[in-house]
């Protein structure tokens, strides 16, 4: 499972001219962001399509027909899209997606409003600070109207050998847990085995080596949960990503206020 997040460190950067970012307005705009995910997903990043995806080009799921789809658009064209669930789109699937991996428990408690992010991506030939930027500020503008206090999804670590990875998932937990009131935890039964790190590894080195969005959403304040999981038909190693809404709405809350006024 691909997923989600920017963070303060694209900013401040020039926006790219005839960009625009807004909810999908309608069916055909929701299936080219699927078109969009299945040339990213399986043909970029080599994860396994069904066959049905094979035959139709598209990634597409239960989810898609009820949550919000925030998409970046070059004259018209769907180059970078976000999925949005909130609690009443969980609730006609009947669980968060990511739910299907961890127990979220800890955040389905809370009060208010939360919103899962996922199958985030952006088109090859848009893929930079500015396009990012944008759909940030989209977010941001999501967030403060519906008054989200919590974002949270799954963050993708390339590769299925969590030994491998044993030194980036040894840095999160070690740096960046999740207090106990927001930690989600890998469900038992898909959670990778305990990995052993070097313990002479150099934090600094680790942390330049995690992916980009995973790197942004920890310098926006965000925490990870315990325990990861193996995603074999998206070659990823997932992990549960919690990100309070406070640490990134201020900087956008005066202007959209303004535009507002």
């Amino acid at each position: 499972m691909t997923h989600q997040l920017i963070s303060s460190d694209i900013l401040p950067v020039a926006t790219p001219e005839g960009v625009e970012v807004r909810l999908a307005r309608d069916a055909a705009e929701v299936e080219a962001s699927q078109r969009l995910r299945y040339r990213v997903f399986f043909q970029e990043m080599g994860a396994k399509a069904s066959a049905e995806a094979q035959a139709s080009g598209l990634d597409r799921d239960a989810y898609d027909p009820v949550c919000k789809h925030l998409l970046a658009l070059a004259d018209g064209e769907v180059v970078g899209t976000y999925r949005l669930i909130d609690r009443t789109a969980a609730a006609k699937v009947g669980a968060f997606y990511s739910q299907a991996e961890f127990d979220i428990s800890p955040l389905l408690s809370l009060p208010g409003e939360i919103l899962e992010l996922g199958r985030s991506c952006i088109d090859s030939r848009w893929r930079n600070r500015g396009t990012l930027q944008l759909l940030w500020q989209g977010l941001a503008g999501y967030i403060i109207e519906h008054d989200i206090g919590l974002l949270f999804g799954c963050a993708s670590l390339p590769g299925t050998d969590p030994q491998a990875l044993a030194a980036q998932l040894s840095y999160l937990a070690e740096n960046h847990l999740a207090p106990t009131d927001l930690r989600a935890r890998a469900l038992p039964a898909c959670a990778a085995g305990a990995v052993s790190a070097d313990p002479a590894a150099d934090p600094r080195r680790v942390l330049q080596s995690l992916p980009p969005l995973l790197k942004g959403y920890l310098r926006a304040g965000a925490m990870i949960g315990s325990g990861a999981v193996v995603d074999h038909d998206f070659n990823t190693t997932d992990v549960l990503v919690v990100l309070p809404t406070a640490a990134i709405t201020a900087r956008y809350q005066r202007r959209y206020e303004g535009k507002a006024a």
